[in-house]
């Protein structure tokens, strides 16, 4: 009995060692760490596959998928929109991460004191004083003249003209001067649609892509500062592309109705001043392409230059000393009430006034082109300014048929107007004085000597 009883015991021991022997075998090992392996991946897949479920609306009947399926003849309740559904929205932060914080901290975008009592005239003297002084900028003062006329006329403005003549740098310099920076936006060769230059939603990160174009916008509608935006090297790309919304936009009489697409849909802890996934284009805000002609770029379509204000840089200004100039504070809606102040009380003479019903029957005659509404609206709009701001009438009417009129005879026969322009230099001999018109002669004269 005794001996039965050991003969079991050792029986028992050998099976328990052979299987620990199988068990820390290194193919059991190996087994056991590729079925961790396996339950890790499905646990990861799993978690893949609830972040990727499509946001919900809330229905009469309860929460239903957006994606695939029809939502006609489905009643929702309260507003529409396309809402990610629990835990999608990371514990309530907003896709918008950077345009919350300037809700968060909308005071500080609204300055408390401000020079109400600035003429145009001192505007365009202390502008061009501070660049000098303070950056060592140089700019003659009917450039200056030019540039601040040209941006009470529209919100678009286009710098043009070689290479180091300093077009960025003006924008820039305004910036400064109004102690609100510029925002520069150097643009893309790729550049085709509205989302290259304000973001657009990642749906891996379920973040939108904020540009910084589009946090100065939010900003801007908090502010009364006047805000300038820089297209360097717009027509690096199609203008007509990727602008073409903000065209359309601000061709509209009424501001309040200036409303740009952002995203698609709209999440109830979206920033507050997006309304639908729009945002306000601001007021206060004016875009200020620069512009190189040369074989990398692209011709600047009639549609964009019709809408725009151009100026041309092609000479760098003498060196000169001016005293030191602090910025200046003013609202934008001062410096466009300044604007209108001006356009009343120097409106364009009766005398050029029908000087210009000449030229434009002349043109139409010899050339087959005339200045259009549009244009006629940007002459009297400018030249009361110019003129607000030191300058002469017949200057500034000089300044912007050279830029807005005669820029068409480009499109025209080449042959054909080397044939007639000397004929028309004598005509605005004739109708403005021979030593008036310098600008617009010049620009004729560069024609017959390329054509």
């Amino acid at each position: 009995m005794y001996n039965h009883t050991l003969n079991s015991l050792c029986a028992g021991t050998e099976f328990w060692d052979t299987v620990w022997k199988i068990a820390s075998s290194p193919v059991a090992i190996f087994i056991y760490i590729a079925v961790v392996a396996v339950i890790v991946i499905l646990l990861v897949l799993t978690a893949m596959h609830n972040e990727d479920k499509p946001p919900r609306i809330i229905a009469a009947g309860g929460s239903i998928p957006v994606a695939g399926v029809s939502l006609e003849g489905v009643q929702v309740t309260g507003k529409a929109s396309a809402k990610a559904e629990e835990g999608e929205e990371d514990e309530g932060r907003s896709r918008f991460y950077m345009l919350c914080e300037i809700d968060a901290n909308r005071n500080k975008y609204q300055r408390s004191t401000y020079d109400e009592s600035i003429t145009l005239q001192r505007l365009c003297e202390e502008f061009r004083n501070f660049a000098c002084s303070e950056l060592k900028l140089y700019y003659s003062i009917d450039d200056i003249r030019r540039f601040i006329a040209g941006l009470t006329v529209t919100k678009i403005m286009i710098l043009q003209g070689m290479s180091g003549t300093g077009k960025t740098s003006l924008a820039y310099a305004f910036g400064e001067f109004l102690d609100n920076k510029s925002t520069v936006v150097p643009v893309q060769p790729m550049w085709k649609e509205r989302t290259d230059l304000v973001g657009y939603y990642n749906e891996f990160t379920k973040r939108f892509n904020e540009t910084t174009l589009l946090q100065k916008m939010y900003e801007a509608n908090y502010s009364k500062d006047i805000y300038v935006t820089i297209l360097d090297e717009m027509n690096i790309a199609r203008v007509e592309y990727y602008f073409a919304e903000f065209l359309s936009l601000l061709e509209l009489p009424n501001p309040n109705r200036r409303y740009l697409d952002v995203i698609s849909d709209e999440w109830s802890n979206d920033p507050v001043q997006l309304k639908g996934g729009q945002i306000k284009l601001p007021n206060n805000m004016w875009f200020i392409g620069t512009a190189n002609n040369d074989d990398s770029t692209f011709a600047i379509s009639d549609k964009v230059y019709d809408r725009a204000m151009v100026m041309n840089l092609d000479n760098k200004s003498e060196p000169f000393v001016a005293p030191k100039t602090k910025p200046i504070h003013v609202t934008a809606e001062r410096f466009m009430a300044l604007a209108q102040e001006a356009q009343k009380e120097y409106k364009i003479t009766n005398r050029n006034m029908a000087r210009l019903e000449k030229l434009d029957a002349h043109m139409i005659q010899t050339f087959h082109i005339t200045f259009g509404n549009r244009i006629m609206k940007q002459i009297k709009a400018y030249i009361p300014v110019y003129v607000a701001c030191g300058g002469d009438e017949l200057d500034a009417l000089d300044d912007i048929l050279s830029k807005k009129v005669l820029r068409k005879l480009e499109t025209q026969n080449p042959v054909y107007i080397r044939s007639q322009v000397d004929g028309f230099c004598t005509y605005l001999d004739e109708l403005f004085g021979r030593d008036k018109m310098k600008l617009c002669k010049e620009y004729v004269r560069r024609l017959k000597m390329n054509a």
